[in-house]
Formats: C-alpha cells, sequence, structure tokens
C-alpha cells in the first residue's frame, strides 16, 4: 500500500524558514516525479514545486520561485522543500504527491490530476 507522509510544518514568523519532508513507502519513490501543493482556506489547491524522478529537473510557481527549493534522496524515498523568507501568504496545508513518469515531465505538472497518491498534507502558519 503506497503511503505518502509530511511532516515539518508548524508556526513561524514572516522572513522565517522551515523544511518539510515527505516520506513514501510501498513503492519505489525514485521511479515518480513529485510535487508539492499547498491549499489555504477558501482557496483552490494550488501548484508549488515539482521535482522529476531523477532530481535533476524542478520547476516552481511564481510566488515561490527563488524561495523555496524542492530535492529529493532517492536512497531514502524522501522529498524535501525548503521554504525561506516565509510570509503570511505561504501559509496552508502543504500535500506532497507523486506523478507517474509516464505523465512525462513537460507536462501540465501543475495539474493535480496527473498525481496518483497524495499525503495527509502538514500545516504551514507564517505569522507578519
Amino acid at each position: 500500500q503506497v503511503q505518502l507522509v509530511e511532516s515539518g510544518g508548524g508556526l513561524v514568523q514572516a522572513g522565517g524558514s522551515l523544511r518539510l519532508s515527505c516520506a513514501a513507502s510501498g513503492s519505489t519513490f525514485g521511479n515518480y516525479h513529485a510535487g508539492w501543493f499547498r491549499q489555504s482556506p477558501g482557496k483552490e489547491r494550488e501548484f508549488v514545486a515539482t521535482i522529476s524522478s531523477s532530481g535533476i529537473s524542478t520547476s516552481y510557481a511564481d510566488s515561490v520561485k527563488g524561495r523555496f527549493t524542492i530535492s529529493r534522496d532517492n536512497a531514502k524515498n524522501t522529498v524535501y522543500l525548503q521554504m525561506n523568507s516565509l510570509n503570511p501568504g505561504d501559509t496552508g496545508v502543504y500535500y506532497c504527491a507523486r506523478r507517474p513518469r509516464g505523465t512525462g515531465w513537460s507536462t501540465d505538472y501543475s495539474n493535480p490530476d496527473l498525481y496518483d497518491y497524495w499525503g495527509q498534507g502538514t500545516q504551514v502558519t507564517v505569522s507578519s
């Protein structure tokens, strides 16, 4: 049974940093692309970042580019999201998800429908 478990969320002041982790079990995470999404109350789930199965390619939403870094350690079956210079607009529940390589790298990776398994989410709250 495939499971993705996020951790590392919490409460942080504006300008601070957090590092989220997403640990996968039940499958070899390195065989899949991975992504991070977030959702705030009253808003739709939005794309944050994605990383290719090998870890070589990454892409980010414009709102986090230059502040967030996605990475992975396939030996540990884990994907990370380093978040720096956080602001209140980054508040939300952060979800990791996996995307089959068959969907292609240059596809619309911001489309949550392309992701087949999701974690339960971890809350990030940034105070002003």
